[in-house]
């Protein structure tokens, strides 16, 4: 046997040692040895499936989880290796990660795990007609309501969401356009004119001087005690009336009156 070969040996006898005192007494830094030796596993597994390098770190942290539960559950009694056991748990894990969490918008569990069957099945009645699969071929074939079938291409496509920065094309010039680019705005100007609308409306329940008070402090922004000058009063009174005027704005229009003065 070759130098090489005893090291993986004794490497491997070590591994399965921590395995088994992890799993009697869950000594952290034993178990965090057993993560440092699988973490290259881990990282290849879970790079095959990533689509950039943003994703493969989630992928990889999803991958972990995976390892984890294999090193809980594993059983050395069955004769099988640990890596035969853990390798299916973690690639589990991360298929489970991409269908449920890493689609743009939220979409039935029947149409993610319809979408894969359908690409299956695409690529088998291809081979047999030697032509693209018709919608009636392919639900016929899945056993399955051609509604689903068109239902679950179509939502396919929402699997990740465009960027707003998405070149779409060219000018003559050069120039590029995006999505953002397309995308209509707020108009700000239609807010303004229905608070407008409302707090005209709603300052026909004041008084005279309560509309007086109104406007001073919160349209010219004077303060109670130059609002009583203006008016000939004190500034307690115009703090008692501001409150009544204040309350009855707020029983008009059921917001606090705040939010649109």
């Amino acid at each position: 046997m070759s130098t090489e070969s005893i090291q993986r040996n004794q490497n491997n006898d070590d591994v399965y040692r921590w395995i088994d005192e992890y799993q009697e007494n869950g000594d952290k830094n034993v178990q965090l040895k057993i993560v440092e030796h699988y973490k290259g596993l881990v990282h290849s597994l879970s790079k095959k499936f990533s689509r950039g390098k943003d994703h493969e770190e989630d992928l990889f942290q999803v991958g972990m989880v995976g390892l984890l539960a294999a090193l809980q559950r594993f059983d050395g009694d069955y004769g099988r290796s640990f890596e035969s056991f853990a390798i299916p748990t973690i690639v589990g894990e991360i298929k489970r990660f991409i269908r449920d969490k890493t689609w743009s918008v939220h979409v039935p569990r029947r149409i993610k795990e319809l979408g894969p069957k359908i690409r299956r099945a695409v690529d088998e009645l291809t081979t047999k007609y030697q032509r693209s699969p018709l919608v009636h071929e392919i639900a016929e074939h899945l056993g399955v309501s051609e509604e689903d079938v068109l239902e679950t291409m179509e939502m396919t496509q929402s699997y990740q969401a465009l960027s707003v920065d998405r070149s779409l094309e060219a000018d003559q010039d050069g120039s590029e356009t995006t999505l953002l680019d397309l995308l209509g705005e707020e108009e700000s100007g239609f807010e303004k004119a229905d608070r407008k609308m409302m707090l005209e409306k709603a300052l026909k329940v004041l008084n005279e001087r309560e509309q007086q008070i109104i406007h001073y402090t919160y349209f010219e922004h004077l303060s109670q005690k130059e609002t009583g000058e203006r008016l000939g009063i004190s500034q307690m009174h115009v703090s008692r009336l501001q409150r009544k005027a204040l309350s009855k704005l707020k029983e008009s229009i059921k917001i606090e009156p705040t939010e649109i003065l």
